[in-house]
């Protein structure tokens, strides 16, 4: 009996990661620095939805985090790099930005939507304004969040592996003065009536033992020597 091998059409140039599993970048290359000196908006907006790798290239899956962000907040780069894009993508606004130092291929952030203020080429430094979110051709959120993706290469990656720790669990608290509010009154100290206890620094302790006989006569060996000494004198004196 005589088999026949059939090979399909598209079986020979399937390429990517075998099926349930999220593409990834290429092995050999750097990690994620963690290098954010902040967050693209505000100082620590809420996460509407987090990073949800495709199982496949063209795969359902969230690209990115979209940030709570309303319409004309200033949106800055975390990251020091280049802006290799700067213009309207399906109607929206984008912005990429190639990491310095990350390695090859390089890292690259990507904003949107947003109405960026800087233009391709341009080197920006960490913190820098890219521009203000916008509600124009938002595909999503209702144009009330910024979407904040990673890539290297072709490989989605989560943007917030670029925070350092002390970003993701928030700033510490920092105590404000407020102004026009009086001051509490302030609580006085009831006295309880326990005694105070002496100070020991300032009684001076007595050296050795008291020998005298209660009329300032000193009965110690030592003085009975000195009234023998003086009645001596005394004594040569008179002669």
């Amino acid at each position: 009996m005589a088999l026949t091998l059939a090979v399909l059409p598209g079986a020979a140039r399937a390429k990517g990661p075998p099926a349930g599993v999220p593409p990834q970048a290429a092995p050999g290359t750097p990690p994620v620095p963690r290098v954010a000196v902040g967050w693209p908006v505000g100082d620590r907006p809420r996460v509407l939805r987090g990073w949800e790798p495709p199982l496949t290239p063209y795969g359902a899956g969230h690209r990115g985090v979209d940030l709570e962000a309303g319409s004309g907040l200033p949106v800055r780069s975390p990251v020091p790099g280049r802006v290799t894009f700067a213009g309207p993508v399906g109607g929206k606004g984008v912005i990429v930005v190639e990491l310095t130092g990350s390695g090859e291929p390089p890292l690259r952030t990507t904003y949107e939507p947003v109405r960026a203020s800087v233009r391709k080429g341009a080197t920006i430094q960490a913190g820098e304004q890219l521009g203000t979110v916008t509600a124009a051709g938002a595909s999503h959120c209702a144009g009330r969040c910024l979407h904040w993706g990673l890539r290297r290469a072709d490989a989605y990656l989560d943007p917030l592996t670029l925070l350092p720790s002390h970003l993701l669990r928030g700033a510490p608290v920092r105590l404000l003065p407020v102004y026009g509010v009086p001051e509490p009154p302030q609580r006085v100290r009831q006295r309880t009536g326990r005694r105070s206890r002496p100070d020991h620094r300032r009684i001076r302790q007595p050296q050795g033992h008291d020998h005298s006989d209660g009329r300032g006569k000193d009965d110690s060996p030592r003085g009975a020597l000195c009234r023998r000494s003086v009645k001596r004198s005394t004594a040569a004196g008179r002669s």
